[in-house]
C-alpha cells in the first residue's frame, strides 16, 4: 500500500514516469508522451526518509511505442537493504517536431532474462485492450448518489515537462489526491492507495488549462474502496462543462487504523441505475485482470540487495 504514514501513491507513480520518461527519450531520442500506465500494486508503504530506486527498461518496442518496465525499491538509509515496493508497465509514445508519432529504433532482446520480459509485456497487451474497452463502454452522468469529490485548478508553469505539456506523473499524483480525498471522506479514516491500473493517457494538458479531476466511489469490498477518476481539462473560457477527458484511471485504496493496519471498509450499497451498472462494471475489471492472468514482469523472488558507496 502507499500512503500509509509514508510517500503517497501518487507521488509513487510520479516517480515512475519521471524514471520510465528519461528512458522513453534516451532510446527515442526525442520528446515523448505517456500513453498508459496499468497493473500497478503497492505491496507495502515506503517511509518517508527512506532511499528509493526506480529502474526502467525497455521491454518491447512498437512502431512508434515503447513499453518500459518500472521498479521501484526503498531501504532504511541506516541499513541499505533495498526491497522491492512496487512493479509496473508504463507504455510511451515517441513524439516528432510536429507532435506526431515518430518511427523509433526497433529493441531486440539479446539475452533470456531481456526475452522473458519482452513476453511478460507483450502478455498484458490482450488484458488492456479489454480493459480499454470496458472503461470506454461506461458512462458518468449525475444520476448517482455515490459518494463524489472533484477539485478543479489552473495548471501551473511549474508542472510543465520540456514540451510544453503537464508531466504525465504530476497529472496522475492529481488524481491520486482527489481519489484519497474522496475515500477519507467516505470512510472517516486515513486511506492508502493499494492498487492502480487502467491510467489511460487521451490527450495533453496544457500550461494554463483549467483542470477538473473527478473522484467517484464505485464499489466497495470487505476492506476495499474501488474509486474512478475522470480528469478533464481544457481552456478555461470556455467553462468547466466543456472541458474534454485527459485521463481516465481506476484506483483502489483501504482504510487504515492509527498504526497503519487495514480497516473494513465503509459499505456503499449503490442506488440509481447508473450505480447499479458501475458496480459491475468494477466486478468485471477484476475478473478480466484474473482471467487473462499476465506473465510477471520481474522476477518474484527478487533478491534483495545492500547498497555500499
Amino acid at each position: 500500500m502507499a500512503g500509509a504514514m509514508g510517500v503517497t501513491g501518487g507521488r509513487v507513480l510520479e516517480w515512475i514516469d519521471k524514471a520510465a520518461y528519461a528512458c522513453a527519450v534516451g532510446w527515442a531520442r526525442s520528446y515523448c508522451v505517456t500513453a498508459y500506465v496499468g497493473h500497478i500494486h503497492f505491496t507495502r508503504p515506503i517511509p518517508s526518509g527512506h532511499m528509493v530506486e526506480v529502474r526502467s527498461r525497455i521491454a518491447y518496442t512498437g512502431r512508434s511505442s515503447m513499453h518500459i518496465v518500472n521498479e521501484v525499491l526503498s531501504a532504511d538509509p541506516r541499513e541499505g537493504v533495498f526491497t522491492r515496493a512496487c512493479d509496473c508497465l508504463v507504455i510511451f509514445v515517441a513524439m516528432d517536431e510536429n507532435r506526431k508519432p515518430k518511427k523509433i529504433p526497433t529493441y531486440v532482446p539479446a539475452t533470456e532474462e531481456e526475452r522473458r520480459v519482452e513476453a511478460a509485456a507483450l502478455s498484458r497487451v490482450q488484458l488492456r485492450r479489454a480493459i480499454e474497452d470496458e472503461m470506454l463502454r461506461q458512462t458518468y452522468t449525475d444520476d448517482s448518489t455515490a459518494p463524489q469529490l472533484t477539485n478543479r485548478f489552473l495548471a501551473k508553469p511549474t508542472d510543465v515537462n520540456w514540451g510544453g505539456n503537464v508531466h504525465g506523473g504530476t497529472a496522475m499524483e492529481w488524481i491520486d489526491e482527489a481519489a484519497s480525498a474522496c475515500t477519507m471522506a467516505w470512510s472517516g479514516e486515513r486511506t492508502a492507495a493499494v492498487y492502480a491500473g487502467g491510467i489511460r493517457f487521451y490527450r495533453p494538458v496544457h500550461i494554463g488549462d483549467l483542470v477538473e479531476v473527478d473522484a467517484r466511489l464505485i464499489r466497495t469490498d470487505n476492506r476495499s474502496m474501488t474509486v474512478m477518476v475522470h480528469l478533464r481539462a481544457g481552456d478555461p473560457r470556455e467553462g468547466k462543462g466543456n472541458l474534454p477527458v485527459a485521463i481516465h484511471a481506476s484506483m483502489t485504496y483501504v482504510a487504515l487504523d492509527i498504526d497503519g493496519n487495514p480497516l473494513s471498509a465503509r459499505q456503499f450499497t449503490p442506488v440509481t441505475n447508473e450505480d447499479k451498472r458501475l458496480v459491475e462494471h468494477a466486478v468485471t475489471l477484476r475478473k478480466l485482470r484474473r482471467d487473462y492472468e499476465p506473465h510477471p514482469l520481474v522476477q518474484p523472488h527478487h533478491k534483495d540487495f545492500k547498497f555500499t558507496e
